[in-house]
């Protein structure tokens, strides 16, 4: 009996080590290397805003002179007329532990004469588990009311709750989850982690979504925090982070373009295969960088990083209708030193600036004075 007992145990670790060691590792699938410039010329940054405290995402409010940002603790505060305003325009009651808390926020495509502003946000129910869920807040000027919740469960942790939501030209709101470092759900249809969703701005289902009633759009993704339309051809970019010692593998942090239906591999596998019937992604680093928010901004694409603490401006070129890097260059950063820190997004205001915003305040960065800040530069076109 204890021999059957000790030769089960075997099998049962044998067979564990070989479901847990898949992760088949590609090739980098860009021909350019990364570049890093301190101080570019012709780009001159000014503080907008400072003190704040781990602010996420910045929201530009259609035929107003209002901006809205989320701070990860909970809180969204308002800009008016350049002001950042004493009192808050919500305070939720969340679970920021970790990487959850308050994240993406987004406004309804019609906004004003539909006056919603969408928010994802992480909380604990009554038996102590983590969830993430997308809901709804009616605008009222100084402040959101009557939240709606719009989809709910999503899977989250303390690490990889994805958290950007944005509307598309579509005007569907898209929305991104992590996996929470339970990786096999990235593959389960049936559950909403390692994925990209799409709704209608009323949280239904759209009728032409990939998979039969169900929002899912995009699947085998690791922790995806950013999503930006092309201007022209309306692709959707999103960025994903890569590994940080699952089967002793690290960085290969990703730049994707998503089809509706595309499945990315994770964690079947991860990088570019020749030939594969899982998609490819368009940039892979060998360093971690982690990317999260980001926008296309004066024909380029930016995309804030935390770790490798630059704004990453990329140069594509469209050929064959396939997109090909033609440079990739990381601003305000060299190989010894950081200017701004941590960056967590950058969005393309309707002013004709580009505003990004740091994170040196989430327990991972160093703080700056003034941090965290809003900052801002304009590119003349």
């Amino acid at each position: 009996m204890r021999r059957f007992f000790f030769l089960s145990l075997i099998v049962i670790i044998a067979f564990s080590l070989s479901v847990q060691a898949q992760i088949r590792v590609g090739e980098f699938p860009q021909n350019v290397e990364d570049e890093f410039n301190l101080e570019p010329e012709a780009i001159e940054v000014e503080v907008w805003q400072q003190n704040l405290d781990v602010p996420w995402e910045l929201v530009f409010l259609p035929k107003s002179d209002r901006v809205l940002v989320t701070e990860r603790d909970g809180v969204v505060k308002q800009i008016i007329d350049g002001k950042l305003q004493s009192e808050n325009y919500l305070d939720l009651d969340i679970n920021s532990r970790g990487e959850g808390g308050l994240m993406g926020m987004a406004h309804h495509p019609d906004f004003p004469e539909k006056p919603y502003i969408y928010l994802m946000y992480t909380y604990t129910r009554s038996n102590r588990t983590l969830y993430n869920r997308v809901s709804r807040f009616k605008d009222q000027g100084q402040q959101g009311v009557e939240e709606e919740i719009l989809i709910d469960q999503i899977p989250a942790g303390n690490n990889h709750n994805g958290g950007r939501i944005a509307f598309g030209p579509d005007e569907m709101l898209y929305i991104t989850t992590g996996d929470t470092f339970n990786r096999e759900i990235a593959q389960d249809l049936d559950n909403l982690g390692g994925k990209i969703l799409r709704l209608t701005p009323e949280g239904k289902i759209p009728a032409d979504n990939p998979f039969d009633n169900s929002p899912v759009y995009s699947l085998g993704h690791r922790n995806p925090q950013g999503l930006a339309w092309h201007p022209e051809t309306g692709d959707l970019f999103i960025s994903d982070h890569g590994p940080s010692g699952e089967d002793g593998l690290r960085a290969k942090d990703r730049i994707k373009v998503v089809k509706a239906g595309s499945n990315f591999g994770w964690p079947d596998k991860i990088g570019y295969f020749e030939a594969e019937e899982y998609a490819n992604p368009l940039i892979m680093w060998e360093e971690a960088v982690p990317p999260s928010g980001m926008t296309f901004y004066r024909g380029n694409l930016y995309v804030g990083t935390l770790r490798s603490q630059s704004l990453v401006r990329i140069g594509l070129n469209r050929k064959n209708n396939t997109f090909e890097v033609e440079k990739i260059e990381h601003l305000f950063r060299n190989a010894n030193s950081s200017i701004y820190g941590r960056i967590r997004t950058a969005v393309a205001g309707p002013d004709g600036y580009l505003y990004f915003l740091t994170n040196n305040r989430d327990g991972r960065g160093r703080p700056r004075e003034g941090d965290d800040k809003i900052l801002r530069f304009k590119i003349e076109e």
